[in-house]
């Protein structure tokens, strides 16, 4: 296994958790991807995105379906500028490349998303673009420490 996926594996358990680390062969790097390889639902896919807050990261677990509205982030996180990460800020803050970020396995604030919550389970990334594992919407806010908040783009307002 690799070792980012490890990490994950570790931090998983030091955490109380159950959830295995499933290596694939097919690529994971995007939500679409990550369904297709799972054989899931793009719901289904916890995507991680990492955004920088006031020079602060924080990764913001949300549904593969939706888009992060980063002025709802800001406004959660109590900052006053908000930006997308670089590759390079990613891998500084979390060790792991676009594509494999994963919620655990870090020290970098998490938030997820509610709109996560209405499926039975999810899948997060862990580690690298090949490595996922499954869980639920309660023990992934659990296992990650995260703060749960509504920070998607309304789905309404983005049908037009």
């Amino acid at each position: 296994m690799h070792p980012n996926a490890l990490r994950v594996q570790g931090a998983l358990r030091a955490a109380g958790g159950g959830a295995e680390v499933v290596e694939l062969s097919g690529s994971t790097r995007t939500a679409v991807e990550a369904a297709a390889a799972i054989g899931v639902e793009v719901g289904q896919i916890a995507k991680s995105l990492v955004f920088v807050v006031d020079g602060e990261p924080v990764v913001a677990v949300l549904s593969g379906v939706d888009r992060l509205d980063a002025e709802k982030l800001r406004r959660l996180r109590g900052g006053h500028r908000v930006e997308r990460a670089d590759a390079d800020t990613v891998r500084a803050a979390t060790g792991f490349p676009i594509g494999g970020v994963s919620p655990v396995g870090h020290d970098v604030p998490v938030v997820v998303d509610a709109g996560l919550a209405a499926y039975d389970v999810v899948w997060a990334a862990a580690g690298t673009p090949h490595a996922v594992y499954s869980t639920t919407f309660d023990e992934l806010v659990a296992l990650s420490g995260g703060e749960v908040g509504d920070v998607r783009v309304d789905p309404a307002a983005s049908r037009g």
